[in-house]
């Protein structure tokens, strides 16, 4: 029974919060979050004590580790004095906005043998987990395509996506980093990108955008398209293709039961996809733990790991130099 604390308690800090009280291998032991309200709520909530700082929780040792879900401009420091303390940490991504302080951070931490997972969850969906295992066995061939969807059902507020960095570092990391999971060692080399507020011109006037389409090659010449919007009508839009020499696998979107209707009116008519994140992917999160507590337990499960945050962020760089470029760029 692993003791662990979070930092932060926004959507995603509660729901990491539940699923780690829920599950049989873990305890919520503390929680802090700068917003002493969602604290004391989500404390009540859960049972688990509410400390007064992160650095508390890092000092004590009852404390078995960490998972980290608050804003991102605070997760380098926080992964690094959870390593400094030796407590293994889980945390969100991206790991920072800035890849020179991810790669000071990277300095900070080297030699250490504390475990560092990165919350790139999408990895362990079992729909795409699944596909990535197929493409590993040879099921469709050689691997010449993957196609990876990712649309939002509608956009966040203007105040966060202030905040955000901009959509590439923060939506589409997902994707790059599923990407690389379904690539294996084949790493992307070259990136051409475009994008523009399509659905919200307003946008242009926080230079930001809410359509994308990248283009990835790999070292070995395999195709990878990336596509993503901030807005679907249609709901949560969350797909995976891959096409190989000798077949396809689809990875395909969820909804909350599998009947179709058929009728005067329509046919294959289902319910809408899932809500958002926290619906269609609760299941990853559940088994992202599972990868974490094997992790601590000084197993080698197929976790993301802090190379895997920083590799994903050189891609969004890459994308972000072929967005002003508009020309194809090498991943540096």
């Amino acid at each position: 029974m692993l003791n662990i604390a979070l930092i932060g308690c926004g959507r995603i800090g509660r729901m990491h919060a539940e699923i780690v009280a829920a599950h049989a291998r873990s305890r919520l032991h503390s929680l802090h979050d700068v917003n002493a309200e969602a604290a004391d709520a989500l404390a009540e909530a859960t049972g688990a004590a509410r400390a007064d700082s992160p650095e508390a929780i890092f000092a004590d040792p009852e404390v078995d580790a960490v998972i980290v879900a608050s804003v991102t401009a605070t997760h380098a420091d926080y992964i690094e004095a959870a390593v400094a303390a030796g407590k293994p940490v889980l945390c969100e991504k991206p790991i920072d906005l800035d890849i020179a302080r991810v790669r000071a951070c990277e300095a900070a931490i080297a030699g250490s043998d504390v475990p560092v997972q990165i919350g790139f969850n999408r990895r362990f969906d079992p729909g795409h987990s699944a596909l990535r295992d197929a493409v590993k066995a040879g099921e469709i061939g050689k691997l010449v395509q993957l196609i990876v969807t990712s649309r939002d059902p509608f956009p966040p507020g203007q105040e966060y996506l202030v905040g955000a960095g901009g959509m590439i570092r923060d939506m589409t990391i997902h994707d790059f980093d599923l990407a690389r999971f379904m690539l294996g060692e084949d790493e992307p080399v070259e990136v051409w990108a475009t994008g523009a507020p399509l659905i919200d011109p307003k946008l242009s006037d926080i230079n930001e955008i809410d359509c994308a389409m990248i283009v990835m090659k790999t070292a070995a010449g395999r195709q990878v398209l990336l596509n993503n919007a901030r807005q679907a009508p249609y709901g949560y839009d969350q797909r995976v293709e891959a096409v190989g020499s000798d077949g396809m696998l689809q990875s395909a979107n969820r909804t909350a039961h599998g009947l179709l209707r058929f009728g005067a009116t329509g046919t294959a008519v289902q319910t809408p996809y899932l809500d958002f994140f926290i619906e269609r992917y609760r299941e990853a999160f559940v088994r992202q733990l599972d990868g974490f507590l094997d992790l601590v337990a000084g197993q080698a499960p197929d976790v993301p790991r802090f190379d895997d945050g920083l590799k994903a962020l050189v891609l969004a760089e890459a994308a972000y130099r072929a967005l002003a470029s508009g020309k194809s760029e090498q991943v540096s």
